[in-house]
């Protein structure tokens, strides 16, 4: 801010009569004070002298009223972006497991240095009722300590891992069996890392923000056609229905499930990308529409109170390119003793990627290990 009204001290010095080239005249005038500022007024005319403090009271209280302005202005989009988040975003209780564990149970892996993990679970709504139902997406996303890395971890929902108390099945099987708590035991068995917080995705409400932000560009790697859309090889931007049926096609696509979780990961990041982008964040109405749209369709544990969101998203360093996506790590497709198709955990990576997530040098993972 310093910067800037110093930058625009000769602008505001000509607007109220005072000579414009700090290099041409007698009158160099400072919105700094220094011990020269005396000496020099004592070589000016008398005239000049007595003309200079007015001139100066003029100058300081327009900056003044520059600053005011715009710190007022600032506050009150801070208020806005914090109203939106208050006002939609919804809290549940029982969303993680107990911190003192039934018998037989594994005690919760313990919290360690400054990243945060939040377990993201998507659904076509953002109900926390898990009876009969299964996770649509399941993640991991992965904030650093030094808040300057966001990494977005999908899981596929295929992957044949143990959970707890129900010995081995498709990870989101747990979701059907225990809802968010054993979803967050299962995944915290797997990774040795603790998951600090849970949010549930209404998925298709949260795709539908393309339509708010005039749609979003991402590179399609194979072409389908899916509910009367065609998306060709190379870059495809889609928005609303078009976006939900981009991501929901799996059957067209060599890899299936992963290409769909791909496509997944890609349209968010996408809209996170143009969400937080400068053209967006510079505009206040946008902006503040954007982080109503996200938090409308989120509910979130009880242990995440209202103040937590808002350091966080302070505390960010973060652009586009510090939103890096992966997948948990598969060796390839098999069958289950009940004859499911699954997807086979790569076991030696898998262990890197916990360690990774424990030690929060998750950089080093994804440097070896772009895709996950």
């Amino acid at each position: 801010m310093l910067r800037e009204l110093a930058d625009t001290r000769w602008v505001l010095a000509g607007a109220i009569g005072l000579p414009t080239n700090p290099n041409r005249g007698r009158y160099h005038v400072s919105i700094f004070f220094s011990d020269d500022d005396d000496a020099a007024e004592d070589s000016l005319p008398n005239e000049s002298r007595s003309s200079r403090r007015p001139m100066l009271v003029a100058l300081l209280a327009v900056i003044a009223l520059v600053g005011v302005g715009s710190l007022i202005a600032g506050v009150l989009y801070v208020v806005a972006i914090d109203r939106a988040v208050n006002q939609n975003l919804q809290h549940a209780s029982d969303q993680l497991p107990a911190e003192t564990p039934s018998a037989g149970e594994t005690p919760r892996p313990k919290r360690t240095g400054e990243a945060i993990n939040y377990v993201l679970l998507g659904s076509d709504s953002r109900s926390t009722d898990s009876a009969g139902g299964r996770s649509d997406v399941l993640m991991v996303m992965h904030l650093s300590g030094d808040r300057e890395g966001a990494y977005m971890i999908s899981f596929p929902r295929d992957m044949y891992v143990s959970i707890p108390g129900r010995g081995k099945d498709k990870i989101n099987a747990a979701f059907a069996y225990g809802g968010p708590p054993l979803t967050v035991r299962t995944l915290e068995g797997m990774l040795e890392t603790r998951m600090d917080h849970v949010a549930l995705i209404d998925f298709e409400g949260f795709i539908n923000l393309t339509q708010e932000l005039g749609g979003v560009t991402v590179y399609n790697k194979y072409p389908s056609v899916s509910a009367g859309y065609k998306f060709p090889v190379g870059n495809v931007t889609v928005q609303g229905e078009q976006a939900l049926a981009y991501v929901r096609e799996r059957k067209q696509l060599p890899h299936g499930d992963l290409d769909r979780a791909e496509r997944q990961r890609a349209v968010l990041q996408a809209i996170l990308a143009k969400g937080l982008a400068k053209e967006t964040v510079s505009n206040p109405l946008k902006f503040v529409s954007f982080v109503r749209g996200v938090s409308r369709h989120v509910t979130v544990d009880d242990q995440l109170t209202d103040a937590q969101p808002r350091k966080t998203a302070l505390s960010l360093r973060l652009t586009p390119s510090d939103i890096h996506m992966l997948q948990a790590p598969i060796s390839g497709f098999g069958t289950s003793p009940t004859n499911q198709s699954i997807d086979v955990v790569d076991q030696k990576k898998l262990k890197e990627l916990a360690k990774a997530l424990e030690t929060d040098r998750m950089d080093t993972y994804v440097d070896k290990y772009p895709k996950g």
